[in-house]
């Protein structure tokens, strides 16, 4: 009696895709860790420059905001430009990876990402 098995990718094949799709995924990652987003709040008056890795390389304040009778209204904008500059790059970092993934997110192949 002849097994039957069923065609398909390899052990080996699989292994090279999984680890090309990794390779891809590094590469993804650096490139978005080069990226630069610009955010702006309360109407434009505070903007937030950031880049991939989540750091902030930027607070841009229009004069017109500073109060120093009322710094809470700057503090809460900016905090809101900052919570929405980080994310901006987590939605992008995201969506360009499950891209790669085809929305598998490594999950499909436990251990090997």
């Amino acid at each position: 009696m002849k097994a039957i098995v069923p065609k398909g990718p390899s052990m080996n094949e699989m292994l090279k895709q999984a680890q090309k799709m990794q390779e891809d995924m590094q590469k993804k990652q650096a490139e978005l860790e080069e990226k630069e987003y610009e955010i702006s709040a309360g109407g434009g008056v505070v903007k937030v420059k950031i880049n991939g890795k989540r750091e902030i390389l930027a607070i841009d304040i229009a004069p017109e905001i500073v109060d120093p009778d009322d710094i809470e209204t700057l503090s809460d904008i900016m905090v809101a430009a900052v919570n929405e500059a980080i994310k901006k790059v987590n939605a992008d970092s995201d969506s360009e990876m499950q891209k790669l993934t085809g929305g598998m997110g490594g999950f499909g192949m436990p251990g090997l990402f």
